[in-house]
């Protein structure tokens, strides 16, 4: 038994064959479902096809953002097994009873759609922040990420309970939930998947949501494992300083001001990777004290 929850803002042109996509998937794989569009304050007919559709439609009266959304719409889910997907016709939603297989059959906590194709590329400019972005979280999780921040995922609700005050109200579900789950040991699955162009007007602003996701990176890193990031910032420290001893010891007979710069550079380096790697033990330890008063 499956709740599958559609965030929804001025998405008129492809809401219908979204909703028409996913009742077909899981009618013809025999899935029990119910289908939660969340007209996220729509100013079209986004909300009105939605409910003509005989599909449950929660209304906000103004734009609160894509957490939100699927948060609202998971709070009033039915159901044990969450789908999300998107309303604008980007994903393949007939694939959305593998997905559910993945996690009642094998026993995964979350399957996701892992986005291919050039449409999920993008220009070529938003690439190297997105390799930044899952990069980090890869190293903070020590696992593979396909897709940090597809939003084709099924996954159990409790899941999303577990760490809900932590999910923020904008786009950054997906990728906090992702290193939730990661994080604290939940298994995880990819599938590839293809992705489309997408129906009708995008809201990404890919310079803007490519830092916005860094910054999102940065404090779910800070919050679930702060260890690991603060001791790639001691081993950072710690490689600047070895770098300013050598060229000290290369340059102090040579060129006596150069050494006495990359010097002072070297000890600063060293004394501040001891101050970072104190902190981040404290930020460990408080996050240990967190999870025992749970």
């Amino acid at each position: 038994m499956l709740s599958v929850v559609i965030p929804a803002r001025n998405e008129e042109a492809a809401i219908k064959q979204t909703i028409d996509e996913i009742r077909a998937a899981l009618e013809g794989a025999k899935v029990t479902h119910e289908i939660i569009v969340v007209d996220d304050g729509s100013t079209d007919r986004t909300g009105e096809l939605a409910r003509a559709a005989s599909v449950h439609v929660l209304r906000h009266p103004e734009s609160g953002g894509y957490g939100k959304s699927l948060k609202d719409g998971i709070l009033q889910a039915k159901y044990d097994l969450i789908a999300i997907t998107d309303a604008d016709g980007t994903y393949p939603n007939q694939r959305l009873p593998e997905l559910v297989g993945l996690v009642v059959d094998d026993g995964f906590d979350m399957a996701v759609g892992a986005r291919t194709g050039k449409e999920y590329r993008g220009a070529f400019l938003t690439m190297p922040a997105r390799r930044v972005c899952v990069w980090l979280g890869e190293y903070a999780t020590g696992s593979k990420i396909p897709d940090i921040n597809s939003g084709l995922r099924v996954f159990r609700k409790d899941l999303v309970m577990r760490h809900f005050q932590t999910i923020g109200d904008k786009f950054s579900f997906t990728t906090t939930i992702t290193l939730a789950a990661l994080l604290n040991g939940y298994f995880v699955k990819y599938i590839p998947i293809d992705y489309y162009k997408r129906v009708g007007k995008s809201y990404v602003r890919y310079w803007r949501d490519s830092r916005r996701s860094l910054q999102i990176i940065i404090e779910n890193i800070l919050f679930y494992n702060p260890l690991k990031l603060f001791l790639l910032m001691v081993n950072t420290l710690l490689l600047l300083a070895v770098a300013g001893g050598a060229i000290y010891f290369t340059c102090s007979s040579r060129v006596p001001l150069l050494a006495g710069f990359f010097g002072m550079l070297s000890v600063g380096c060293f004394v501040g990777a001891f101050i970072v790697a104190a902190i981040g033990l404290a930020a460990d330890l408080g996050r240990m004290t967190r999870r025992e008063r749970r």
